[in-house]
């Protein structure tokens, strides 16, 4: 089963490029088939946009997950997972 995972950025982002995105995406290690991102700046402009990419990219099970970038620039997962499907 094909696994995709959005991340929700949340928070102050205006200085983020996306470059800054795919680093946090490196440095989290998900284990999954394909990732997508949601923020203000860069990536998918809403949830259900992301979930039908990653839908029609063919992925079966698809979480959401908030995520937000430090003080430090690191990043941070908080929250529950919310299963969209699968």
């Amino acid at each position: 089963m094909k696994k995709g995972i959005i991340l929700y950025f949340i928070g102050d982002m205006k200085n983020r490029s996306e470059a800054d995105y795919k680093t946090a995406v490196n440095i989290l290690n998900i284990n999954a088939d394909m990732v997508e991102i949601v923020s203000i700046n860069t990536g998918h402009f809403s949830i259900s946009d992301a979930w039908w990419f990653l839908t029609v990219k063919g992925m079966q099970e698809i979480v959401c997950q908030k995520a937000c970038f430090t003080q430090t620039g690191n990043v941070e997962l908080f929250g529950e997972r919310l299963r969209l499907c699968g």
